[in-house]
């Protein structure tokens, strides 16, 4: 079964109960896909966290294994915003980190913005 890694985009849709999303989660759990994040996406789920989401966040942040950024990992993120901005395409920090965590651990990433992750969607 393949492993994934969860974005920010579909962490929030889950949390806020959209079925779309929710229902791509609850099927690739009875598959028993493996399901990740890393430390990216928890610090903007923190940002933008709402206190009535604090306890409800936690548990589903808890439940996920936690796939770390090493130092191979974020200079490996380094570089995709380096060859990117060489092509004209601009990575924010947070989305070539997160590119890099889900090519480095070899996991699907999980996300609305597939424009955003060049390096996992060629």
């Amino acid at each position: 079964m393949d492993n994934y890694l969860i974005d920010t985009s579909i962490l929030i849709a889950c949390l806020r109960g959209y079925k779309q999303e929710v229902a791509c989660i609850e099927k690739l759990i009875e598959q028993s896909a493996g399901l990740g994040c890393c430390a990216v996406v928890i610090t903007e789920i923190y940002a933008g966290l709402r206190e009535k989401e604090k306890n409800k966040t936690e548990a589903f942040i808890n439940s996920l294994k936690f796939y770390p950024v090493t130092r191979d990992i974020a200079k490996l993120a380094g570089e995709y915003i380096n060859n990117y901005g060489k092509k004209g395409i601009t990575l924010s920090l947070a989305d070539a980190t997160i590119g890099a965590v889900a090519n480095a651990y070899k996991l699907k990433l999980l996300t609305h913005n597939k424009k955003h992750y060049p390096m996992v969607f060629k």
